[in-house]
């Protein structure tokens, strides 16, 4: 006879020092919840887990009941992978201490904190360490996939920047990796997925980066934007490493920056990001206004703190949301041309989706492609066309708007990040990792987790001679 989700969780709750929820509990809708509106799913269990030994107890018994087995920290996967119908989810975020040594620059992270957590603990000190530009996503899975954001291009991605993990594998063992210990592992961690095990605890170096930040958008009507669009192109690779560009394309929100007559239309814009003193970083402005005649200007100094939290709020977790990605290591005039277009034959269309360019480079290429899983450090932007709506009734045609615009930029690309892979399935994978990186991972996961237990992720399979039945 199948055990009723109540014994189960009765069954778990032996073992296990945090909270275990079934449906109907208080506290079980919040903790399935992730940040695509979009996804709704009901897992079996939920388990709340306050350290590396419950995460053990839950992966042995999930696996004894035969359950999938799903690991949830900050919820950005945008399509929702760790939350399946009917799994156990691992919910990671009750282990969300961060400490730190600021003489020694290092900071220790548990497993479910997130980026706003590590940012505010470091930040007292004029520390920080590569983190994503959304606060409330998670430090693992971000980390995990590799790890772009404002410092990268001076100090390396996230992944660059962890001196070692304290991993939980598929039998629930515990293991200090680094490089020296499970040396393959390590390599592997650093942007191959959660696809070896579940990392409680991460330890990362910090950099003396200061508090403060600058900000600088030049906006332009898409259909006079290329020139300036190419001009900015031609600079990331003379730009100081401080200053990572960036490029958006959309319609523009109603922004106390922009006039009145501009709100709500189609817009261009070029520019960076720049984090330090904000007066070194205006030094690269009159390079970027010399490029067109942009029509309204954001140039902001703000906090450190201010600039990774700036996209929470537009970022939250009531909006339904869709995107496609591509890595460019060349973006020539008519990708340039493609990307203003947005997929579309009229600007005015409805439900076209917004993009971003964000610069790679610098300390990101320095690093050898072989000494990391993380692949493709030869991208000079990457490239996300994000949809985000509220009416359910929108659904199909946004997302197809997404990948009508992705799909005009294709025959430019080379390659993806895997942490904005969507529905590519096995395609994507491949896109992300080489082939021969892949089948190094592929080794990994037969040596670490033949029986796929964790698969609830972009997922690299065993080979078939690893794989158990279920």
């Amino acid at each position: 006879m199948a055990t009723s989700r109540t014994d189960a969780g009765a069954l778990l709750r032996r073992d296990f020092a945090g909270q275990v929820l079934v449906p109907g509990d208080g506290g079980y809708d919040e903790s399935r919840r992730v940040w695509n509106g979009m996804v709704d799913r009901r897992p079996a269990l939920i388990a709340r887990c306050t350290g590396r030994e419950d995460v053990a107890a839950a992966i042995r018994f999930g696996r004894a009941q035969g359950l999938e087995i799903g690991v949830r920290c900050g919820g950005h996967s945008i399509l929702g992978l760790p939350v399946a119908d009917g799994c156990l989810m691992l919910d990671l975020t009750p282990m969300d201490a961060v400490t730190v040594d600021p003489e020694g620059r290092r900071a220790r992270v548990q497993g479910g904190a997130l980026l706003g957590a590590l940012d505010r603990a470091t930040q007292p000190y004029g520390l920080a360490t590569t983190a994503g530009n959304v606060s409330h996503t998670g430090v693992g899975g971000l980390t995990l996939g590799g790890g772009m954001g404002w410092l990268a291009r001076d100090y390396g991605l996230s992944c660059d920047n962890v001196t070692s993990f304290e991993l939980v594998t598929a039998e629930g063992a515990v293991l200090h990796v680094d490089a020296t210990e499970h040396a393959d592992l390590f390599w592997g961690l650093r942007g191959g997925g959660g696809n070896f095990g579940v990392v409680t605890e991460f330890e990362f170096r910090l950099h003396q980066v200061g508090t403060r930040a600058l900000l600088v958008d030049l906006y332009y009507p898409p259909a006079d934007a290329a020139a300036a669009l190419s001009g900015w192109r031609d600079l990331i690779g003379e730009a100081p490493r401080r200053a990572t560009l960036t490029a958006w394309v959309g319609s523009a929100g109603d922004w106390p920056h922009l006039p009145p007559e501009l709100r709500g239309r189609p817009l261009a814009s070029t520019g960076f990001v720049w984090v330090g003193d904000p007066d070194e970083g205006r030094r690269l402005l009159p390079a970027l206004r010399g490029l067109g005649s942009p029509v309204a200007e954001r140039v902001e100094e703000l906090s450190y703190l201010d600039l990774q939290t700036m996209d929470d709020s537009a970022e939250g977790h009531l909006h339904r949301r869709y995107w496609k990605g591509h890595y460019f290591r060349e973006f020539p005039d008519d990708a340039v041309r493609a990307f203003l277009a947005r997929g579309a034959d009229d600007a005015e269309a409805p439900c076209l989706p917004a993009a971003s360019l964000q610069a790679y480079g610098g300390a990101i290429a320095e690093v050898g492609d072989d000494e990391t899983a993380f692949s493709h450090r030869g991208t000079l932007v990457e490239f996300v066309a994000a949809a985000r709506w509220s009416d359910p009734a929108e659904d199909a045609e946004r997302m197809a708007a997404a990948r009508r615009y992705a799909a005009s930029l294709e025959p430019f690309a080379a390659g993806l990040y895997v942490n904005t892979l969507t529905d590519e399935g096995r395609q994507g994978v491949r896109r992300a990792y080489p082939e021969a990186k892949l089948a190094r991972l592929t080794a990994l996961k037969d040596r670490y987790d033949p029986g796929n237990v964790f698969h609830l992720n972009q997922n690299i399979p065993p080979t078939p001679r690893g794989r158990v039945s279920r």
